[in-house]
């Protein structure tokens, strides 16, 4: 049985991801004291890659495989890895994409019987050719993609944890011929993986399978993007800790099902640059209901949001917000959307008010619309987030807003740590002025610019959110399955962060509703600690993917923690692909993710 220690190890381990450095900085008391890290992390590789061709009915005597081996300590990892795969009956070609080979791995991977193809004309290699022509140089990268295509199986070890920036020469024209090209003329990040979100449980049976070695060739280790031509990976063997493109959009995506490998590092101590948020914290964003509660102390939301152009986006909101557990949504808004929302809420009150949170924007025009001018809603939240001006006086004791959507260009150029904004990617793209595409390639980066200039806390929407706040915590939730890519999702988001955000501190509000001055007494510190709300914004998001799942069937999802390499019981992939939903669908199963996530 697990001691509470080996227990907290573990969730470090599966939701926690470090950068290069970090890791190498961890390896370096391990190797000093003769850990053989690298046969570690080979058999973890080759036992993968045979469970990855049996997993295809291949069997290994039948198999063929290539690997694409760089120069340093990660092609050395893959040969070793080669070298037990080839002593078990496989036929094993390896690429050389660099000017040398790890020795001693590859000294094993000849004694296994592998076949070396280099293709760097100035490589030093034992035994093979080099100094020939360019034409020949090309005809040996053909040669290296059509051994390849015809394997079962890829392994690539390129480049491992040591790239910075995009991949050039040979492992980018491998990547290119390979995996995916890099971006087009516009700049931002190459496409995607061409693969449904939702391939269910089995492989779809294409071949070649791709495991990479540590990390996928061409993803940006430490900050997740995209940069240039990559290979994505059916699966990722990692070593010693998660690096944070195992958990960052878009590289995690790139990356596949992910194994790690525990090297036994000391992790006391250790500051991730990436945390994912999981179903236990983001219960500690939920408040339990006590005996002496009344409406007001459970959370009151304000919401100004909807439009009497877009009225839906004040119900979904509306319905949200009074889903996730606080005792009273008041609602401010024009008549039309003011007749809707009593209509699916006869609970929600209407008109000005006490309040623990506000939400603004979902729903109204945006600046650069047509009817943006006359419309009263802006008007409305331009004054409210006058207050969250970061050099306004009453600015540190204004309660959380949740700026979303029509209201973002509203947003004074400073504000203070509890205004969270809830941009997707073209709307954070608008708000510094940048393409969309370069926001995709780099959503990490983007944020931190947002965060950096605004001083908001920053969630950017996604199939893996991001969440930015001060201190530069970075958060990710990754519960959602693709269908909730969908009309209104966003507005069911931002009700449902203003409503955890209203439960935040609740306990000095008496049952009128008064909170007895305490926010306004300037001699007290500023009432809401940063780092909280960028964690109860990140549960907020884990929860409304939680509730998308739960509304669709789903096993599926954006992010999932790593299997522990070793362990006896494997987890399974999503058995359910589920079905299509709509935004109203995820309001009606917000309480059973939130009981599912306090039980």
């Amino acid at each position: 049985m697990n001691t509470p220690n080996d227990e907290e190890r573990r969730e470090v381990l599966l939701h926690s991801a470090f950068t290069a450095s970090d890791v190498r900085a961890m390896e370096r008391p391990l190797l000093d004291d003769g850990v053989p890290l690298m046969r570690m992390a080979a058999n973890a590789t080759a036992h993968t890659a045979a469970r990855m061709l049996d997993d295809e009915g291949v069997d290994i005597e039948d198999a063929v495989v290539t690997l694409l081996a760089g120069a340093g300590d990660n092609g050395g990892d893959g040969l070793f890895a080669a070298a037990m795969l080839a002593e078990e009956g496989a036929q094993v070609n390896a690429v050389a994409v660099g000017r040398s080979l790890h020795d001693e791995g590859f000294a094993a991977f000849v004694r296994a019987g592998g076949k070396v193809l280099v293709l760097d004309p100035d490589a030093e290699i034992p035994g093979c050719t080099s100094g020939f022509s360019p034409g020949e140089a090309g005809e040996r990268l053909q040669a290296a993609v059509r051994v390849a295509d015809r394997s079962h199986l890829v392994i690539d070890a390129m480049t491992g944890i040591g790239l910075n920036g995009p991949l050039r020469g040979v492992p980018a024209a491998i990547a290119s011929a390979l995996g995916l090209p890099e971006a087009d003329a516009r700049g931002g990040a190459g496409p995607l993986p061409d693969r449904p979100a939702l391939p269910g449980r089995e492989s779809d049976g294409e071949l070649p399978l791709v495991l990479a070695v540590d990390t996928p060739s061409g993803v940006g280790v430490d900050d997740g993007s995209l940069a240039g031509a990559y290979i994505p990976a059916d699966e990722t063997v990692m070593f010693g800790a998660m690096k944070p493109c195992a958990m960052l959009p878009p590289a995690t995506f790139a990356c596949g099902r992910i194994t790690l490998v525990d090297f036994g590092f000391d992790l006391d101590g250790a500051t991730p640059l990436v945390e994912a948020t999981d179903r236990d914290s983001a219960s500690e964003a939920v408040r339990l209901p006590r005996v002496g509660d009344a409406k007001y102390s459970r959370g009151v939301v304000g919401l100004v949001t909807g439009s009497s152009r877009y009225p839906g986006a004040a119900v979904l909101t509306a319905r949200a917000a009074a889903r996730t557990n606080v005792g009273m949504v008041r609602y401010l808004g024009p008549e039309r959307p003011q007749g809707m929302v009593l209509a699916a809420l006869p609970e929600a009150v209407l008109g000005k008010g006490h309040v623990q949170s506000w939400v603004v924007g979902s729903g109204v025009p945006a600046g650069d619309g047509d009817d943006a001018g006359n419309d009263v809603q802006r008007a409305t939240i331009a004054a409210l987030l006058d207050h969250y001006a970061a050099d306004a006086q009453d600015a540190p004791s204004m309660p959380p807003v949740v700026v979303d959507a029509g209201a973002l260009d509203l947003l004074p150029e400073r504000v203070v740590p509890q205004v969270v904004v809830t941009p997707h990617a073209g709307e954070l793209a608008r708000m510094l002025g940048v393409d969309a595409a370069q926001v995709e390639a780099e959503p990490l980066r983007c944020a931190r610019e947002a965060h950096d200039r605004t001083g908001a806390t920053v969630l950017l929407k996604g199939a893996a959110t991001i969440v930015v706040g001060e201190g530069a915590r970075v958060l990710v939730a990754g519960a959602a399955p693709a269908w909730l890519g969908t009309a209104g999702a966003g507005d069911v988001l931002a009700g449902m962060t203003g409503a955890l955000l209203a439960q935040m501190d609740t306990d000095d509000v008496d049952d009128d509703g008064d909170d007895n001055g305490r926010r306004g007494d300037e001699s007290s510190p500023a009432p809401y600690d940063p780092l909280a709300v960028a964690r109860t914004a990140a549960a907020a998001a884990y929860l409304h993917g939680s509730a998308a799942a739960i509304a669709s069937e789903s096993e599926q999802c954006g992010w999932e923690p790593p299997e522990l390499f070793g362990m006896n019981a494997r987890r399974q992939r999503f058995d359910t692909l589920g079905h299509p939903i709509v935004a109203s669908d995820v309001i009606d199963a917000i309480p059973d993710a939130l009981a599912d996530a306090i039980v």
